[in-house]
């Protein structure tokens, strides 16, 4: 059993594009680069167009993990999630009057 080996790809991001562009197919990037296989390259792919397409259709991209220590929220963000924990607290207590137990 041969231990895995992690690279990161978004660091070879721009290369793959060009490689892309030049008419490589994924299993000839994959070889250059030394990935395992294909899937590599293709899952890279996959999570690109996924990024391209929710900035099109206006979803900004969401940080992933904790935030940092000192982190604040803005007026907006404040105010959404305000309004979404209001409508949160209205669905409940209308699901609890309609299970009678309040």
């Amino acid at each position: 059993m041969t231990k895995r080996r992690y690279t990161n790809i978004d660091k070879l991001g721009k290369e793959i594009d060009q490689m892309i562009k030049a008419g490589k197919t994924q299993r000839e990037i994959a070889l250059f680069f030394g990935f395992k296989d294909k899937t590599v390259v293709h899952q890279y792919l996959k999570r690109q167009r996924r990024k391209e397409n929710q900035l099109i259709a206006g979803i900004s991209p969401k940080r992933c993990g904790r935030r940092r220590n000192g982190y604040t929220l803005s007026e907006e963000d404040k105010d959404q999630e305000i309004k979404r924990l209001k409508m949160e607290v209205e669905l409940l207590r209308s699901f609890l009057q309609i299970a009678g137990r309040r």
